[in-house]
This record gives C-alpha cells, sequence and structure tokens, in this order.
C-alpha cells in the first residue's frame, strides 16, 4: 500500500503468499520491498550491512542465473538477492542451526522454496561445489577475531561477530572455488580493515574490481566496504595488470550530522524497495534503518 509520507510511492513487487506464524521470542520485518523475514528479537538481527551487499552484488554482477551465500546466517543477504534477481537460482550455507531454521521460515514466507535451496553446514567443506559453478557469490564475514571484541549476549550473534568458523580469508577461498568464469565474489567488511579485505582477494587468486564505502554518520570515523571482484584466471592481464582497478565509487553517506537522511542514500533505498527516507529525522537503530520502512 502506498507510505502516507511519501505521497505517491508504493511498495514494489509481489506481494508474498504468508502463511507462516511467527512463534516465541521471533519478530517478522520488513527486509526489501515486500519480502519480509524472521529474526529473533534478541538475537542476530539483520543491519544496513547485510541488504546494501545484496544490492551492491547485483549491481556489479553482469548476470544472474544462479547464486550462492556463504556464511548466510537468517538470510537476510540471501533473500535480498533474491529479490532483485527474480530469476536467480540460489543456494545458501550456514552452520547454526537456530539460524537455518528462521531461514527457513523466511523462504517460505516469501513464495522462494522453488529457487531457493539452504544447506546447513560449514562454507570452509566446499558442499556447494555440487550445485556450482556460481554468477554470484557473496559473503559478509565476521568482522573481529576471537577475543579482540566481547562477545554478543546471545549464542546466535557470537559466530556473525567473531570468527569462530573462519575468516575474510575463507570466504574468499570458497567462494573462488564456487565461481563460474567471470562470476563476481561480493562481500562486505570495516573500511577500517579494507587491508585484511583486499589481501583476502588477493591471496585466493581474485581481482578485486570495485570498492563502495559506505558512512553511516558524517562526522564518524566508522563505516563498512563492499568489494567486489572475479578470479583472475578469468580475466585479461590488462585488467589484472591496470592500476585503476579497483574502481572506487564516491562513498554514500547514510545519515547527516543532525541525523537526517543523507540524500545520497535515496537512490539505493529506493533501489531496495523501501521509500527514499528523506523525511526521518530521528535516530534509527543499524537493524531498523531499512526493516522499519
Amino acid at each position: 500500500m502506498p507510505n502516507s509520507k511519501f505521497k505517491g510511492w508504493t511498495r514494489p513487487g509481489p506481494t508474498p503468499p504468508g502463511g507462516v506464524e511467527l512463534e516465541e521470542d521471533e519478530t517478522l520485518d520488513y527486509l526489501c520491498g515486500h519480502y519480509r523475514i524472521f529474526q529473533y528479537a534478541k538475537g542476530h538481527r539483520f543491519s544496513v550491512d547485510d541488504i546494501f551487499l545484496g544490492w551492491f552484488a547485483t549491481c556489479w554482477c553482469p548476470r544472474i542465473d544462479r547464486y550462492a551465500d556463504l556464511g548466510s546466517g537468517i538470510g537476510s543477504v540471501g533473500m535480498t538477492v533474491a529479490w532483485r534477481a527474480p530469476g536467480a537460482r540460489i543456494h545458501t550455507v550456514e552452520a547454526q542451526d537456530i539460524s537455518v531454521r528462521l531461514a527457513r521460515k523466511s523462504v517460505a514466507y516469501n513464495g522462494l522454496a522453488d529457487r531457493y535451496t539452504i544447506h546447513e553446514g560449514d562454507l570452509r567443506n566446499n558442499d556447494l561445489a555440487a550445485f556450482g559453478p556460481f554468477d554470484l557469490v557473496t559473503g559478509s564475514p565476521p568482522y573481529w577475531p576471537v577475543g579482540s571484541r566481547v562477545e554478543a549476549n546471545h549464542p546466535q550473534a557470537i559466530p556473525a561477530r567473531l570468527e569462530v568458523r573462519g575468516d575474510i580469508g575463507d570466504y574468499a577461498r570458497a567462494a573462488a572455488q564456487l565461481l563460474a568464469p567471470g562470476g563476481v565474489f561480493a562481500c562486505v567488511f570495516p573500511t577500517e580493515q579494507s587491508a585484511r579485505a583486499e589481501a583476502a582477494y588477493r591471496d585466493a587468486g581474485l581481482t578485486l574490481l570495485h570498492v563502495q564505502d559506505v558512512i553511516f554518520k558524517e562526522g564518524e570515523a566508522y563505516g563498512v566496504s563492499f568489494f567486489a571482484g572475479s578470479r583472475s584466471v578469468d580475466l585479461p592481464e590488462a585488467v589484472n595488470a591496470n592500476p585503476g582497478f579497483p574502481v572506487a565509487s564516491a562513498p554514500i553517506t547514510i545519515r547527516r550530522k543532525d541525523n537526517s537522511v543523507d540524500p545520497g542514500i535515496a537512490a539505493v533505498r529506493l533501489a531496495l524497495g523501501f521509500p527514499p527516507g528523506l523525511m526521518l529525522e530521528a535516530p534509527v537503530p543499524p537493524e531498523k534503518r531499512f526493516g522499519s520502512a
């Protein structure tokens, strides 16, 4: 239905069939368009990092027939790509059974079961190889080594935050084994750790082609970066040797100093099936920046 704050704007895309009930301690939140996602109220919840990754990855992958998501959690990245690439067949792998359970509920709710397969397992085991190769592989790896940050209170959130089951290098190596010729691996990582991401691509035999920085709030140091690259062996030598790569797009700022939404984010929000957001004024928690529409 039209959003009263944004005259003339209507949530795009088909309406999901639904029919999946909420259980105790769960919430059902908008992810993109009419798609909704089941989450634990106090567990690991999707963030702007996840759906930005789905947007960024689909911007830079030239075609998406087969797609894989590594360490897929509750399915926020995978289902964002599913919304953006309605013809793609999707395989995801996630080690935590509690996250797999939620993701399967969301897949059923959004009517994706005929093209979306969730595998329970460790991404480092190459369990998806039999279903590839893939035009696009995404990963939202944990950001910090074990012991470098305080553990989350909910057990579901610990592996999403800390490198319990591998690091960004493991994600890059797994992706390199799954990619089709010319396929793209896209991931997200803290901007302050960009050197680690660049090394992960290089060590896995991937050429980094595109980088997009996102600043959460004007004037604040912390932000995340999105990376996209392909297997070096599939690219012309002129590309691998070109000092102009990766191409860095202009940074996107989410919020200005006064907490109003920066106009630069409007196009991304629209591309994800949300209103442009320019009328929002109050601070919004990270997990609600898109889900509350």
